[in-house]
């Protein structure tokens, strides 16, 4: 019979066993679950209004959860006024910067021009600048150099020195060309056309360079004038950027009530007390729940089965007989448990 008696009384004792120890894992949750929410209401941001001379500022709050749910901040009626009559000025700028690129049209059309008149002057070389200079000059004196030669050779025949021709040299011995023989006035003549032809040469290069370096001036010209095209332009912003900004000082001032408010309520929630309270919540519902995992039935009835199962029914049987057949009052043993279950029988 004890082998049947025996696991009955194990199976009942375990049930309770477990069944205290649902019940001690569902208190320790709820008393981790009400640290949590303790704690969180320690940390939780809590904001204040604020009220200063530029606004102030209102926060709302959840009826059901208690919870921050909105913000704002109203400016003063004085900051407000200079807002909208900033705004208006900030109207008129950004008008401004709507005519800019027409009113400054004709610096991109001038850079233009300027560009293609530059490539003009750039498309001849310094040399070929030089040759067209010389020869530009050589028409212009070829009419006097015409007059002078005639009134000279009239001059000589009048003298009768037309036939006069001195200062001629033989060959030269390194077969060069020898000097050719002519009367001094004719040789002052040619002499003052190579020094004026020399003068001429000389001046040429400079008009090739300075031909070069004005076209090139004018491309600096030109994209000096887009500069100012692109600078009018950004300046015909700062009106309306000018007019911008100040308005949103002003709105920065009827902010700080928000802002410090805001500020205040994150210093007043305390992280680390509510870090602390968690850490103290949890210590104390674990030690609940080692406790309470303790079922002193449970065991009682776990001890029970063990002892009934090793327990000799029949030798029960006869002290019971014993007990209720001689008349005699002689009790049975009756075992005892400790905590734990264990029997002494």
């Amino acid at each position: 019979m004890g082998s049947i008696v025996g696991p009955v009384l194990g199976f009942m004792g375990a049930k309770e066993q477990a069944s205290a120890a649902r019940d001690a894992a569902s208190t320790s949750a709820a008393a981790q679950t009400e640290a949590a929410r303790i704690a969180a209401e320690e940390a939780r941001f809590r904001p204040i209004g604020i009220t200063t001379r530029f606004g102030q500022s209102q926060f709302g709050y959840d009826p059901t959860t208690g919870r921050v749910s909105s913000a704002g901040y109203t400016v003063s009626p004085e900051l407000k006024a200079y807002q909208d009559r900033i705004m208006a000025l900030t109207g008129q700028g950004l008008g401004f910067a709507e005519q800019a690129p027409g009113l400054y049209a004709p610096l991109q059309t001038a850079a233009t021009g300027l560009f293609g008149l530059g490539q003009q002057y750039l498309a001849e070389s310094p040399e070929q600048v030089a040759q067209r200079y010389i020869a530009q000059q050589q028409e212009l004196l070829a009419p006097s150099r015409e007059r002078q030669f005639a009134q000279l050779q009239n001059r000589l025949f009048q003298t009768g020195r037309g036939g006069l021709a001195v200062g001629g040299t033989s060959a030269r011995p390194s077969g060069a060309a020898s000097l050719g023989a002519a009367s001094p006035e004719m040789e002052a003549y040619y002499n003052a056309l190579a020094q004026q032809d020399a003068q001429l040469a000389a001046q040429a290069m400079q008009a090739g360079q300075q031909q070069t370096a004005f076209g090139a001036g004018l491309f600096g010209t030109g994209a000096g004038l887009l500069g100012g095209y692109g600078q009018g332009l950004t300046g015909a912003y700062a009106p309306f950027t000018t007019g911008l900004g100040t308005a949103g000082q002003i709105e920065a001032l009827g902010m700080e009530p928000l802002t410090i408010g805001s500020a205040l309520g994150g210093r007043i929630a305390s992280p680390g007390a509510a870090q602390a309270l968690l850490q103290g919540g949890l210590g104390a519902a674990q030690t609940l729940q080692r406790a309470n995992e303790l079922s002193p039935m449970g065991g009682f009835l776990q001890g029970l089965g063990r002892t009934a199962s090793q327990t000799d029914f029949s030798k029960l049987g006869s002290q019971i007989s014993g007990f209720f057949g001689d008349g005699q009052m002689t009790a049975p043993y009756i075992p005892t448990f400790d905590e734990f279950g264990n029997s002494n029988f």
